[in-house]
């Protein structure tokens, strides 16, 4: 209940301000599970997603959202997973996400773990294969620009008259892959191929 009330009084704002172009959306199942990956130039990635996703969506959210008073109510609120980046045992993060997964819901996950320090897409984890494969689930790539420009990881606050566009693209599916031994090199190549849609999807 409460994320849908935050979604629709946040979403509403950043679709009137800022968000100009939306392309894809057909590409959202209705219903199933399935994960979101896009780019990460900007906090505004998460509001863009939340504000124009029809469906409840999960992302995995840093500590620091959950220590800091003016982000803790929201990450808490929306039901956003707690994933300590220092931690080498991440186990708990790991649970909720196939948790989530395997209800059938929506899961949100940028690969590049935190926000570009230019608006390019950077180095990228392997985390979105391995939940992709684990949970036996499609991945749909979105594409997403203009949130750097209004407020980039440098920026303490958003510029008014600047434009996002985000464009949705079709589901990747990896079947070929299922019940098979998954090494780095295999999470690799379909964490690049993945990356290398969300770069298409750029417009």
């Amino acid at each position: 209940m409460v994320y849908w009330v935050i979604k629709t009084l946040f979403g509403w704002i950043v679709r009137l301000i800022w968000i100009r172009k939306v392309e894809g959306m057909e590409n959202i199942p209705q219903k199933g599970s399935f994960i979101i990956a896009a780019n990460h130039s900007s906090y505004f990635d998460f509001f863009s997603l939340i504000a124009v996703c029809p469906r409840r969506v999960y992302f995995l959210a840093g500590e620091v959202f959950f220590k800091k008073w003016w982000w803790y109510p929201l990450v808490k609120l929306t039901g956003q997973i707690r994933v300590d980046r220092d931690s080498k045992d991440k186990t708990s993060a790991k649970q909720r996400v196939f948790s989530i997964l395997n209800q059938g819901k929506v899961f949100g996950i940028f690969p590049e773990g935190t926000r570009s320090p230019d608006g390019k897409i950077g180095k990228t984890f392997t985390g979105v294969a391995k939940f992709a494969l684990g949970a036996k689930v499609p991945v749909v790539p979105i594409g997403i620009t203009g949130t750097y420009e209004i407020m980039s990881r440098y920026d303490k606050k958003p510029k008014f008259k600047k434009n996002i566009s985000i464009n949705i693209g079709k589901r990747m599916f990896f079947e070929q892959y299922y019940g098979k031994q998954a090494d780095e090199a295999v999470l690799r190549q379909i964490t690049d191929k993945i990356v290398e849609e969300i770069e298409k999807l750029k417009i």
